[in-house]
């Protein structure tokens, strides 16, 4: 599976960004795909996942309202629409896939965001900056 990410940016407080990330490779090999980002000097969190076996999509407290992650299947490609974005949104995001079903509420998180390591692709990054 390869993840080729793109859309990142510099944009003002309260605007909008687009993240898209391209995925090639057998649907079969994944079976949850998300967005995790990664600021200077801080661990890499989760942002949004979806699950491919229940369809479910999940986002972190910091992004809900504000986030919204789909698929166009018929394109393999997955969107991350950023709206009144923060300065705090800034960083280095990432798409990446997962064989294991790790978009999933587990003890009150999402499983994935709390084991980043479950991930089993990675996508090169985008740089998203907002200033103030």
């Amino acid at each position: 599976v390869q993840l080729q990410a793109f859309g990142g940016g510099l944009v003002q407080a309260g605007g909008s960004l687009s993240l898209q990330c391209a995925v090639s490779g057998s649907r079969l090999d994944y079976d949850s795909i998300g967005w995790f980002r990664q600021a200077p000097g801080k661990e890499r969190e989760g942002v949004s996942c979806i699950s491919l076996s229940d369809g479910g999509t999940h986002y972190a407290d910091s992004v809900k309202g504000r986030f919204t992650f789909s698929r166009d299947s018929a394109k393999n490609t997955v969107i991350l629409q950023m709206n009144s974005l923060k300065p705090d949104d800034t960083a280095v995001y990432y798409c990446t896939v997962a064989e294991e079903d790790v978009c999933q509420y587990y003890e009150g998180s999402i499983y994935w965001f709390t084991m980043p390591e479950e991930s089993d692709y990675w996508g090169q990054g985008t740089q998203v900056t907002v200033s103030s």
